[in-house]
């Protein structure tokens, strides 16, 4: 995001313009050209030059209400101010901790403040590839376990069932509980917990368990207060050193919701849609 921010502030620059618009931010995404936002790029009709003529074309600055914010260098208008006043209220909606791409991505879309740079098909094509949960794959055949504290992390006994149900259950859903329950039947449970300094859990993980489908990887979660304080990167590398052990190739991401997690944690790449 912080990326995103400045190659904005460029776009001003260029444009030679006074004030950064929603538009801006458009591009700034666009020019990411990697994961989802590659996939977007590819698959529709917008492309950086034409957004910047259009701009041109279409220059009204002087007539937009400016204002100053802390993450800019530059004013930018109450439009851009209210992108991202929407992007957190998604981000906190999700219960994630870190804004991304796909938060900018929707507000942009759904405040309908770059309506007139985009056809209706383009607007589909954002929402479907940049900003829904996507399945992801990361290769293991060179994997090496990372240098992390394990000490917090380790692999569930049968005692630990009742009480991880119940915490899958009250800071994520009923669906991923029954799916944490049904690894227990498994003769060895690939699911591993992070616990506090007082034993109690604060996340988990596990793969081979969704479906009985192999070399799947999640559900995963980690308990609000306890997201940046690598727990989540912990328990990831756990379950992904074993998956090499076991002998799999690759490793499925099944619904990744923090693409960008997955990207930086452990290489991982989206699966393109059909």
């Amino acid at each position: 995001m912080l990326r995103i921010i400045r190659n904005a502030e460029n776009e001003v620059e260029i444009a030679k313009s006074k004030v950064l618009k929603p538009v801006h931010l458009l591009i700034a995404c666009l020019k990411e050209k990697a994961g989802v936002i590659g996939e977007i790029y590819l698959k529709s009709t917008l492309d950086v030059y034409s957004l910047r003529v259009q701009i041109e074309e279409r220059d009204d600055s002087i007539d937009q209400k400016l204002t100053s914010s802390f993450l800019f260098n530059v004013p930018v208008t109450e439009e851009v101010k209210k992108v991202f006043e929407v992007a957190i209220s998604y981000m906190e909606k999700y219960n994630q901790v870190y804004l991304n791409e796909g938060h900018i991505l929707k507000a942009l879309i759904k405040t309908n403040v770059i309506d007139r740079f985009l056809t209706d098909e383009n607007k589909k094509i954002i929402l479907t590839l940049g900003t829904t949960s996507r399945d992801m794959i990361t290769h293991l055949g060179n994997y090496s376990f990372p240098n992390i504290n394990s000490q917090i992390v380790r692999k569930v006994k049968n005692t630990d069932l009742n009480r991880l149900v119940k915490f899958v259950e009250h800071n994520f859903s009923y669906e991923w509980s029954q799916t944490i329950k049904d690894g227990f039947l498994l003769s060895e449970p690939s699911i591993y917990i992070a616990t506090d300094t007082e034993g109690e859990i604060v996340g988990f993980a596990a793969f081979d368990v969704y479906k009985n489908k192999k070399c799947y990887f999640g559900p995963m979660g980690v308990s609000m207060s306890n997201r940046i304080n690598g727990i989540g990167y912990s328990l990831l590398h756990h379950c992904l050193k074993d998956m090499k052990d076991i002998g799999y190739e690759y490793a499925i991401i099944g619904e990744a919701g923090p693409i960008e997690f997955y990207e930086k944690a452990c290489n991982a790449v989206v699966i393109p849609s059909a």
